[in-house]
């Protein structure tokens, strides 16, 4: 009879610590499945192993799956409420979730017992930034560096609430202390949160203007040991980043998000003068992209990639290769800016590069003249990507109340997603009336968004794809962001869209009273649409 309990014979007792550090180096190499299953073999001989766990637990994390995460995490604390790292890790999985109240309450009990522990007032932190409390963000990063002062990711996470503050360089000052401590750790330091450090460093930069210096270190995006840095899978070389342009039959790959695609899409029109007559431009561009784009830009061939999420990471490639298998070399779009935007001067003055269906244009004049009178202007408020970090960056709805009430204006729905229930609120809170166009996929159909944008006396919202298609197609945009931004380069303005204004909210204000943050920014956006 087989006894449960026991050893095949014959078989031996895996070597624990011998599986962590397998997986630990598989992970390191961005072998997430292979270390998923090293770390499920080291759990079959220790079921309840509070290290494997955790490994597994950050793992999630790196994953994008907090909530996965908080399920492996709950397990290490349900059996040692009293560890430190336990509730740390715990709290960064709520964190994580937007479930910030439960984050706070996971830390505050074990505060009380272990207020030595420098990383408990490190995620107290975070936890507060990522509300928008930037003052009290301080306060908890500086009780961790006071505890250790060469805590390299509380120095860093410092730098991140100064520069939000407005302090930009002391932010960087900031980070390159952190940056030197990391650097000066065993083994060289942990090259992920280096990665993330440098690309941190590099906004800093921009957003100083020092554009010469930043762009080499943008850089640090694709880099591998950067958790989400995408990866390419092409059939040419990359491009090297001394190689002449001139003369060369190139591959040009969009990246990041849809609206940095749009962003990225100005550098098209220099990139082909610098190629010249014989070279040739492929330009990749994500599939609802395209049609926009190959009118907007005939002397280049616009293809879409595909892209896939493996391993917590983005994977771009193309279907079909044989439509880019003679192209010489390919390279991110966005690493061309040290060449073609070195300075902010090197940005061009006109409005628009995006080439808007003229009939669908004339159609949405037609269909909009058929609205209630006013000045037809549309409105998005935030992201269809809302993670704790990215949260707090778009003013809600409800705060929005004083610009809604201006007179004489029509509003017309630009937001895309599930926003039925926002817009039925805000219509019964504010006595008005959003005009919604009909036909239209606003989160699908964006070559008919851009041509609607067009057609529209103005277009105001966060810093999103729809504002970031209206502006790129020459249309008056007005931007309401969050402080902190390095996109303005160093400037008041928006080099990238000359047509398009921007108001800058002071703070964040915080979760339990955004409006100290939002309002005073919204009141200026008021006046503006007043006058």
């Amino acid at each position: 009879m087989n006894n449960p309990s026991s050893q095949r014979a014959g078989a031996m007792t895996p070597d624990v610590p011998s599986l962590r550090r397998q997986a630990a180096d598989e992970a390191a190499n961005g072998q997430l499945s292979t270390a998923i299953a090293i770390y499920r073999q080291a759990l079959e001989a220790a079921p309840d192993h509070p290290a494997i766990l955790s490994d597994l637990g950050r793992l999630a994390l790196r994953m994008g799956e907090p909530g996965m995460a908080e399920v492996l995490f709950g397990r290490v604390y349900e059996a040692d409420p009293a560890n430190p790292e336990a509730a740390d890790n715990l709290a960064q999985a709520l964190r994580e979730q937007a479930r910030y109240d439960d984050a706070v309450a996971i830390l505050r009990p074990i505060l009380q017992t272990s207020p030595a522990e420098p990383i408990l007032w490190n995620t107290l932190g975070t936890i507060v930034n990522a509300q928008g409390d930037s003052a009290a963000a301080l306060i908890y990063f500086d009780e961790a560096l006071r505890l250790v002062p060469r805590f390299a990711a509380a120095r860093y996470n410092r730098a991140g609430v100064l520069m939000d503050q407005g302090q930009t360089q002391a932010a960087l000052d900031e980070c390159d202390a952190a940056l030197a401590i990391a650097q000066a750790a065993p083994g060289g330091g942990n090259a992920s949160d280096m990665a993330m450090m440098r690309l941190g460093r590099a906004m800093m930069l921009l957003a100083l203007g020092r554009l010469e210096e930043g762009w080499p270190v943008y850089e640090a995006r694709m880099d591998p040991a950067l958790p989400e840095s995408p990866v390419f899978e092409l059939p040419c070389p990359r491009l090297d980043a001394h190689a002449h342009l001139a003369d060369l039959n190139l591959l040009a790959m969009g990246e990041q998000g849809l609206g940095d695609e749009v962003l990225f899409a100005s550098l098209v029109p220099d990139l082909l003068q610098a190629l010249g007559p014989r070279g040739r431009l492929t330009l990749s561009a994500e599939p609802r992209l395209v049609p926009l784009f190959a009118r907007s830009f005939p002397n280049a061939q616009v293809i879409a990639h595909a892209t896939v999420q493996q391993e917590g990471r983005s994977w771009r490639s193309f279907p079909d290769e044989s439509a880019v298998a003679a192209c010489d070399a390919w390279t991110p779009i966005a690493s061309l800016l040290a060449r073609l935007r070195p300075k902010v001067e090197c940005f061009k003055a006109e409005a628009g590069y995006l080439r808007p269906d003229p009939a669908r244009v004339a159609f949405w004049r037609s269909a909009l003249a058929t609205a209630p009178p006013g000045r037809k202007v549309g409105l998005t408020w935030r992201s269809g990507l809302l993670t704790s970090k990215r949260r707090r960056s778009y003013a809600p709805l409800p705060l929005w109340g004083e610009v809604m009430a201006t007179p004489g204006v029509q509003w017309v729905q630009l937001q895309y997603g599930e926003c039925d229930a926002e817009l039925d609120a805000a219509e019964a809170a504010f006595g008005v009336r959003f005009w919604r166009p009909p036909g239209i996929d606003l989160r699908e159909d964006l070559d008919d968004l851009a041509a609607l944008s067009s057609a529209l006396d103005l277009v105001i919202g966060a810093p999103n794809a729809t504002t970031s298609l209206a502006a790129a197609c020459g249309a008056q945009t007005w931007f309401v962001t969050g402080p902190g931004g390095w996109i303005q380069l160093g400037t008041s303005r928006h080099p990238w869209y000359p047509n398009a204004r921007l108001f800058v909210a002071p703070s964040f204000g915080s979760t339990k009273s955004q409006d100290e943050g939002w309002t005073p920014v919204l009141a200026d956006v008021a006046r503006a649409l007043r006058s």
